[in-house]
């Protein structure tokens, strides 16, 4: 069991609050959640609808006035409570659920600091944010996935109905994705082609932060890796460990 302790900061101008149940449920998959703090003015009608939910999930409001028109003071507050968090050593990562690019450097200097690094934000959030951390969730994405409760449509993730930009057009394409895990089982792979699934995921994560393959409409890595069409799939049980191992190679050539 994976006991990462996280602080989980939200930004309340560039989130929406029906994300947040899908936000801790994801989060507890890395961890256990030390600290809920959002950040907000919590004087504007517009963040009205938080109250409830803030209750609900014992989540501690952040009081953040705008002292100067256009002016983001919400992201400074965050800033300056991250550093002190980070500094009281008393987590290994931190979530930062924002569609603002202007936390780019606050997850650079995280990981600096040796922080596992969640980001999560809406299609919207800039590349520059996404790539600084460790790992990056699309919030309609979760919601989607959870709320379908595991429904594998392939195509139907990256619909577009608001108007926003569709999900395929900022994820990684899906050839590049497949290229990579080629090069991927190359070098991981044993003397007879094999190389472990889990190992598989894990790299991809590193090289790409946005990975997941609910991005393409799937629930798990497996049948994504299948509908790839260019990997054999075998399944090892192992009886010591009572969990079955999978692992995958190339496809052979047919001439």
């Amino acid at each position: 069991m994976n006991d990462r302790r996280f602080a989980v900061l939200i930004d309340a101008d560039n989130v929406s609050d029906k994300y947040i149940r899908f936000i801790f449920d994801e989060l507890s998959n890395d961890g256990v959640i030390t600290y809920k703090r959002i950040y907000g003015d919590w004087t504007k009608p517009s963040l009205s609808s938080w109250k409830s939910i803030l209750l609900n999930h014992s989540i501690t409001p952040i009081q953040q006035y705008g002292y100067t028109t256009g002016k983001n003071a919400t992201d400074s507050a965050m800033i300056i409570d991250a550093m002190d968090i980070l500094y009281s050593g008393n987590v290994e990562g931190f979530c930062i659920v924002s569609s603002d690019s202007d936390f780019t450097r606050l997850a650079s200097r995280l990981r600096e600091s040796g922080m596992y690094v969640v980001g999560m934000g809406e299609r919207k959030t800039p590349t520059p944010f996404i790539t600084a951390c460790n790992k990056f969730k699309y919030l309609e994405v979760l919601a989607k996935s959870l709320i379908f409760n595991g429904n594998e449509q392939e195509g139907s993730v990256g619909a577009n109905t608001n108007g926003t930009t569709p999900l395929d057009a900022v994820v990684t394409p899906r050839e590049i994705v497949k290229e990579a895990i080629l090069s991927i089982v190359d070098e991981t792979s044993d003397d007879d082609g094999w190389s472990p699934l889990s190992d598989i995921g894990n790299t991809l994560i590193k090289r790409f932060p946005d990975f997941d393959v609910r991005n393409y409409g799937f629930v798990k890595l497996t049948p994504f890796i299948s509908s790839l069409n260019c990997f054999d799939v075998k399944s090892v049980r192992r009886n010591n460990l009572n969990i079955n191992l999978i692992y995958i190679k190339r496809k052979e050539s047919k001439i």
